[in-house]
């Protein structure tokens, strides 16, 4: 059996939940996954916001889960006290959230097939003005984040509240990956979020960040691949969405 990623180590940047599956797929390709989260995922600093929408939660004709997190940090506490109701349509940016809210027995999810941001969910039908409209929709997300959905939706005539439910946080200390640069004994990485590089960034020294500009950087969205560009990398890799996307990337990558 070929396994394109033979000798490589790779560096896995998502948060410690989400990181196992992608590190599974490059150690059966050969390779040497290396876990190091570029954003920390805790509860969310007050708990009320979340609490406040728990309690006039059938007031919402749709509840939009921005990621993973956004249902593993929201959902349990929903489910805890009271059952989901049957008018509120989930939505998700992501395949990882529809799935992430079918292990709760939240189905029908509407999402984007592809192309997983905001800009996709707000092409779907259900999200045009002549349909959402008058509706009254929830946005459960970590601290911050892009106001892009929520700005369309208000103008489309929605009413939209926001229930930060997780927080988000960067690393404090990139001795361990400087390390694995100075030793060379590190092939590549890869980003899943625009915010999770410039963490990176941050956490480099000089010649830290000289040594990113030129290893391989996996990403699988253009937004991130030109915030690498802005950073100047200089070997930034488009790959397919999620995981599959990335894994495919790194297989397909011609390693010298």
């Amino acid at each position: 059996m070929t396994q394109p990623l033979l000798g490589k180590t790779i560096v896995v940047t998502r948060p410690l939940a989400q990181s196992a599956k992608l590190s599974g797929l490059i150690a059966e390709q050969g390779g040497a996954p290396v876990v190091f989260p570029l954003l920390d995922i805790g509860p969310a600093d007050d708990p009320e916001p979340l609490r406040a929408a728990i309690a006039r939660l059938e007031q919402y004709a749709l509840a939009i889960f921005i990621s993973p997190n956004a249902v593993d940090f929201s959902v349990p506490a929903i489910l805890a006290s009271r059952p989901w109701p049957p008018g509120l349509q989930a939505a998700a940016i992501g395949q990882s959230s529809v799935a992430r809210l079918a292990s709760y027995g939240i189905e029908h999810t509407v999402a984007p097939p592809e192309r997983f941001d905001s800009e996709a969910l707000l092409e779907l039908p259900e999200f045009q003005a002549a349909r959402i409209g008058a509706r009254r929709v929830l946005i459960l997300r970590g601290n911050g984040g892009r106001e892009l959905l929520a700005d369309t939706l208000r103008e489309r005539g929605a009413t939209v509240d926001y229930a930060t439910c997780y927080h988000r946080s960067a690393p404090i200390d990139g001795a361990a990956l400087q390390a694995l640069w100075h030793g060379d004994r590190l092939d590549a990485l890869t980003i899943s979020s625009s915010e999770g590089l410039r963490n990176l960034v941050d956490l480099l020294d000089a010649p830290g960040r000289e040594r990113l500009r030129t290893t391989p950087v996996f990403v699988p969205h253009q937004r991130i691949a030109e915030v690498a560009a802005a950073f100047g990398l200089q070997r930034v890799v488009l790959t397919g969405a999620a995981d599959a996307g990335i894994i495919a990337g790194l297989c397909a990558y011609n390693w010298q």
